[in-house]
């Protein structure tokens, strides 16, 4: 009969033990759960925000909203490049086939800002990610035309 008490008391010892971690499991899944129906978790909050145009223009400030792309650049190429267009060649959600064009060509030295209407606001796509290919045309002193390609990769404001 000793025996058949000591393996009850074994028993509920282990069934406590497991009770007790099986809860506490329970409710640290819950709340990653929550933590990821809330966006906390979300990895498009730690995206990296990125304007590369090509080597000799720096884009040194740049917004993307629903409504425009605002770019502020800087020739650093050594030569004046006129004309200057910016076109998006590709946008999953917005701006597709819209450009810019800097009035007078972007000078050596100069800094520049382009905005690249892309119509219609769209509410719904504030702090979603925005990648854009960009296709710059631009001629040189010697008159050849020059096509570039730039990325932009950020969250939409």
């Amino acid at each position: 009969m000793n025996n058949k008490i000591m393996n009850n008391k074994r028993a509920q010892a282990a069934l406590e033990f497991l009770m007790t971690y099986g809860w506490a499991i329970l409710v640290v899944l819950v709340a990653i759960g929550a933590l990821a129906f809330f966006g906390v978790l979300n990895p498009g909050k730690f995206l990296p925000s990125t304007c590369v145009i090509f080597p000799g223009v720096a884009c040194e400030d740049f917004k993307v909203n629903t409504t425009s792309i605002l770019l502020v650049l800087r020739n650093g190429a050594g030569e004046n490049m006129i004309p200057f267009t910016i076109n998006i060649s590709s946008a999953a959600d917005t701006c597709a086939n819209a450009g810019a064009t800097a009035v007078g060509g972007l000078r050596d030295g100069e800094q520049e800002t382009l905005i690249i209407d892309c119509g219609a606001s769209d509410p719904g796509l504030v702090e979603t990610e925005f990648n854009a290919m960009l296709n710059i045309t631009y001629n040189t002193s010697s008159k050849i035309t020059h096509i570039r390609t730039g990325e932009i990769v950020t969250q939409i404001e």
